[in-house]
């Protein structure tokens, strides 16, 4: 079974069985990027005010997903840090925002967006029952695995490229952030 399809059974199994308390316990966001997080906000707000998300706003600006990223959702979305853009060879940031890779740029974003919200301790529940790593289906196409190394979520893109989810459970107005430490690509 495939990381969407068990999302989406431990996403309904978890708002059965959740109260009041779970939710108390979950009222305090993380601060990123020197901001604060406010779960009013949708991810694109909250993005546009952490120091460590510039490159990721251009980004979504550039490839015009800003409105649905800002839209109702529930989305889970791998946040690329300013840093993690920086790993990528010299000049990538740059072409992939010319308008002639628009195409490309919103591949690329998308391998980091998941329909739905997933909170941290859901995909690693789903990693051990899968027996140590489990497919994410990406709304880009990309089928991303997660597993745990280091007592972190790490991602692997189709590229054999990782990501370790730095910061979890960011929690928005229209879904989750996770801040990861480097960029998934398509298959190339």
């Amino acid at each position: 079974m495939t990381f969407t399809k068990k999302m989406m059974t431990a996403t309904a199994a978890l708002a059965l069985t959740t109260g009041a308390a779970f939710a108390d316990a979950h009222k305090m966001n993380p601060m990123v990027g020197g901001a604060e997080m406010s779960m009013e906000m949708n991810i694109v707000e909250n993005a546009a005010n952490s120091a460590d998300h510039t490159t990721l706003v251009a980004a979504v600006q550039a490839a015009g997903l800003a409105e649905t990223l800002s839209g109702e959702g529930p989305f889970t979305v791998f946040a690329p840090t300013n840093e993690a853009f920086d790993r990528l060879e010299p000049g990538t940031v740059e072409t992939l925002l010319l308008p002639e890779n628009k195409e490309m740029l919103v591949q690329i974003l998308t391998c980091h967006v998941v329909a739905g919200e997933v909170m941290a301790d859901a995909i690693v529940g789903m990693i051990e029952a899968e027996g140590g790593t489990v497919a994410v289906d990406t709304l880009g196409g990309c089928v991303l695995q997660a597993s745990i190394d280091e007592e972190k979520v790490k991602l692997l893109d189709e590229n054999g490229n990782a990501a370790f989810v730095d910061i979890a459970d960011v929690k928005q107005s229209n879904g989750v952030i996770h801040v990861v430490n480097g960029v998934m690509l398509p298959k190339q």
